[in-house]
């Protein structure tokens, strides 16, 4: 055994980091066990799968369920259909939170739905704060030097001196 894999082997394998195959496995590579089932299968499925109808025809209950998972797969997600405000600021995320909270007293949707639009609605806000920030500081760095320190001297009856604004 070369002396590098007997020094990397008691210092417990590799370097954390760091790939004994720095490429990585090809892309579109498939593993052996299944280029090796499918070889097995090819041509197969439909007599498979004929099989299984029959039994599952004949009463066999696992190939039954085979066949109706295969008819109707358990559905991970589904459409909810509900009126919902209009959202045109952040303080409506309030009322939609009360539609939602109805909706799911009313069983139209279930909590976990509730906790889902629940995040949408969080994640608009957010956005929507984003934006409202992004807009407010557009305008501020629109202004001029002088209406800054008119701003900033709003309400003061002296004026600040450690401020400087601009370049001069």
């Amino acid at each position: 055994m070369p002396l590098a894999n007997t020094v990397r082997k008691q210092a417990g394998g590799f370097q954390k980091g760091q790939s004994g195959n720095p490429r990585g496995r090809p892309a579109g590579s498939r593993n052996s066990a299944t280029l090796a089932v499918e070889a097995m299968l090819d041509g197969e499925a439909e007599r498979l799968t004929r099989k299984c109808i029959d039994l599952a025809l004949s009463g066999d209950t696992v190939a039954l369920r085979l066949c109706i998972e295969r008819l109707c797969p358990v559905r991970k997600d589904r459409a909810v259909s509900f009126p919902l405000p209009p959202i045109n600021t952040a303080r409506d995320a309030a009322n939609i939170a009360a539609v939602v909270v109805e909706a799911v007293a009313a069983g139209q949707i279930t909590p976990s739905e509730a906790g889902e639009i629940g995040r949408l609605v969080e994640a608009y806000v957010k956005a929507y704060h984003a934006a409202e920030l992004d807009d407010r500081n557009a305008r501020v760095e629109q202004l001029s030097d002088e209406e800054l320190m008119r701003i900033i001297r709003k309400g003061e009856s002296t004026p600040p001196r450690l401020i400087t604004i601009g370049s001069g």
